[in-house]
């Protein structure tokens, strides 16, 4: 995929958003040679893997929500990503990154500092914190559907959009889902990989 000054995953964005994702994909390499914040065979093509798989969930979102949560951020895949576009298109956004593992929580902490970003980032396990009531929440490959709608509803405003993630079980688990939930469900085919999909889910409630 060519890579342009202006255009992210169909994003127009500013010189300064692209070079900031530029750095970010720089700190990624760098710190994965010690933490698995990523597959170490996907570190070669980070821009179309990771970057760009990250930066399409956000045309689906509304265009300027108040706050935006991102569960088991890990590598900040898709949160620090979200988070630099929203900084210039929607810079009154509150950005939120959940992340229980100490060590990705300092890389996260790291990335917020050095892209000079007003993220905040919070160490924890999700099921612990008091609920954030995002109008935005995502998650990329952090639990089966079933367990995680239980983090969705506990986390995302009544009214709010859970824009998650899947592989290519994402109907499987939808299905199995449904055994215990009720919920609006709109699939995008992703953009980076035809088999992997973004849900995007409202209405959440258990049945």
């Amino acid at each position: 995929m060519v890579r342009s000054d202006q255009l992210v995953a169909g994003l127009d964005v500013s010189r300064e958003a692209f070079d900031r994702l530029h750095q970010f994909e720089n700190l990624l390499v760098k710190w994965n040679k010690a933490i698995n914040l990523v597959s170490p065979s996907t570190v070669q093509d980070i821009w179309n893997r990771h970057i760009l798989d990250s930066a399409q969930i956000i045309p689906i979102a509304p265009s300027t929500p108040r706050s935006w949560a991102d569960l088991g951020s890990g590598g900040g895949l898709p949160g620090i990503v979200i988070a630099v576009v929203l900084a210039e298109s929607s810079p009154a956004t509150k950005v939120t990154l959940v992340e229980s593992d100490t060590r990705k929580a300092t890389f996260l902490r790291t990335a917020v500092r050095e892209l000079n970003l007003t993220t905040h980032v919070i160490s924890d396990r999700i099921e612990n914190i008091p609920p954030l009531g995002a109008q935005i929440l995502t998650a990329r490959a952090l639990a089966p559907l079933p367990a995680l709608l239980g983090y969705v509803q506990r986390h995302m405003d009544e009214d709010g959009t859970a824009l998650l993630q899947k592989g290519q079980a994402a109907k499987t688990e939808v299905l199995d889902a449904r055994q215990d939930w009720i919920f609006e469900c709109t699939s995008h085919t992703s953009m980076t990989d035809p088999s992997a999909s973004i849900l995007e889910i409202k209405g959440l409630e258990r049945a």
